[in-house]
């Protein structure tokens, strides 16, 4: 059983590092550092994706984890999607989920076309986990009208191409033009190295 920081999360190097990282952390993973850290943002994007959601069901949590996100979402229809199997468990334990899948973002989903009315993210879009290269897939797997609504961080926005991607994506009318707002990430209060951290929240809809 592991206690991890932030920083070892984001030096992660591509998918084996990041199933080893949230399998060994699962156990701890909601007091060391969901309540520990002061963690809101997953509170952030549900509230979010709420106002904005017109009937926008079931939903795909990806990066779901332990299900701090759909913790926010009672009464919503979500499926969740992680690449680590044992944070998924503490998920299933607390009944959150319709069906939960193991996979790799950045490889073909198993997932049928059109399956969902809605995306969620929280913490997945992040240094060392996942990029702009899944949305092609993600957009697969939703139906025209599907709202997205995604977690980043302005260095990784920028650092791993999201604006040029959905720039394009916008330009070539797969999605609406983009919704950005801006998040909390910690309550307020909190004094570690990362307190001051603000999310940028991408919501946009399949066309």
């Amino acid at each position: 059983m592991t206690d991890y920081e932030l920083e070892e999360a984001y030096d992660i190097k591509g998918p084996r590092d990041a199933k080893k990282l949230y399998d060994d952390w699962a156990a701890t993973y909601d007091s060391s550092f969901g309540e520990g850290w002061g963690y809101i943002a997953p509170r952030e994007i549900a509230a979010i994706y709420k106002e904005l959601s017109d009937g926008n069901e079931p939903v795909l949590d990806i990066g779901a984890g332990t299900g701090l996100l759909a913790e926010s979402m009672p009464g919503m229809t979500v499926d969740a999607f992680d690449i680590s199997a044992e944070m998924l468990a503490k998920a299933e334990a607390k009944g959150l989920y319709r069906a939960r899948h193991v996979g790799d973002l950045t490889q073909p989903l198993a997932l049928d076309d059109a399956s969902y009315g809605g995306v969620i993210s929280c913490g997945t879009f992040t240094h060392g986990h996942v990029g702009p290269e899944a949305l092609p897939e993600l957009i697969r797997v939703t139906r025209p009208g599907a709202l997205f609504v995604c977690g980043c961080i302005p260095p990784v926005f920028d650092g791993m191409g999201f604006g040029s991607t959905l720039g394009l994506m916008v330009a070539r009318r797969e999605i609406a033009p983009v919704d950005f707002r801006d998040i909390a990430i910690y309550e307020e209060g909190m004094t570690h190295e990362h307190a001051r951290d603000r999310g940028l929240v991408m919501a946009f809809r399949r066309l």
